[in-house]
């Protein structure tokens, strides 16, 4: 037998489930897990219907592409945006890093100890500080520097080198752990839900440079970090985890950066692990998350 997810969006209506339940049935599949949600309550509720299925399929059913075939007259019956993926297949992802290495590293940790079932083919970075932790673990590095005061002809020369990278070595998700550089409108376009990125703020509050110094400043008593998909609207792509950590007055700027740090380490490996375990459906400006 072969293990798949199907996740699929639609416009609600009945029969859905039905459908789906009845198609995998009769196909001699077997349902492992089965989680959905209509999103129609409120007044931002967009009228769609999420739904991932983890299940069995027998030997004749061994790929991807005949499962297609056989929704395909349920996929155009009922709208869907339909897709099936095969468990055994690992996400390939690159990893791109600055100059704060945290989250890297905590990636690089649970990659290697099995925690994280990914291939990880590159890491970019536009500083050489990680080199040798990267090389320690036995992943090309590729440095692509881009010194402050470059021109737009650079950043686009650079952007089109991490492009090449990245289809190069056929990249599903490209994870920014503290890459503290702006992608442009065109590189975020071309990775349009398939780039996550780690913010170290709880947003929408404190946005910018040193956040938990302003955090500190206002005697906030939550501090927090953001995982979200990139887009060409900084810093507000759709959210895929946030997680905070309760802080008080004896603690100084550097504990707050501290405390944050480690919140950001986990915020992004829970985002990166439920996006590659095909657990993150797009729902217009937001997500829905099957944990």
């Amino acid at each position: 037998m072969h293990q798949f997810v199907l996740t699929l969006a639609a416009r609600d209506t009945k029969g859905i489930v039905y459908a789906v339940s009845g198609l995998l049935y009769q196909a001699g599949c077997n349902i492992i897990d089965s989680q959905q949600f209509g999103d129609l309550a409120g007044a931002d509720a967009t009228g769609y219907f999420f739904m991932r299925v983890h299940f069995e399929a027998p030997d004749h059913l061994a790929g991807p592409g005949q499962l297609e075939t056989l929704f395909e007259h349920a996929r155009q019956q009922f709208g869907m945006a339909l897709h099936f993926h095969a468990q055994a297949a690992r996400a390939r992802l690159m990893l791109m890093v600055s100059q704060h290495g945290h989250c890297l590293n905590d990636l690089l940790y649970r990659w290697k100890s099995g925690q994280l079932p990914v291939d990880i083919p590159a890491i970019v970075s536009n500083h050489e500080t990680y080199r040798d932790l990267v090389e320690g673990y036995g992943i090309p590095f590729h440095h692509l520097p881009l010194p402050p005061g470059s021109s737009a002809e650079a950043k686009q020369a650079q952007e089109r080198r991490v492009l090449a990278i990245a289809e190069a070595e056929r990249i599903d998700l490209v994870v920014l752990a503290r890459y503290m550089q702006i992608l442009s409108p065109a590189l975020c376009e071309a990775w349009r839900g398939r780039a996550i990125n780690i913010h170290h703020s709880f947003l929408p509050s404190f946005k910018g440079a040193k956040p938990y110094y302003q955090a500190h400043a206002r005697g906030v008593k939550l501090i927090g970090a953001t995982a979200h998909y990139v887009t060409a609207d900084l810093d507000e792509g759709p959210i895929l985890e946030q997680d905070v950590e309760r802080v008080d007055h004896t603690l100084s700027a550097e504990d707050f950066t501290a405390v944050g740090r480690d919140i950001e380490c986990v915020v992004l490996a829970r985002a990166v692990r439920w996006h590659v375990e095909h657990r993150v459906l797009l729902n217009g400006h937001k997500t829905v998350v099957f944990r």
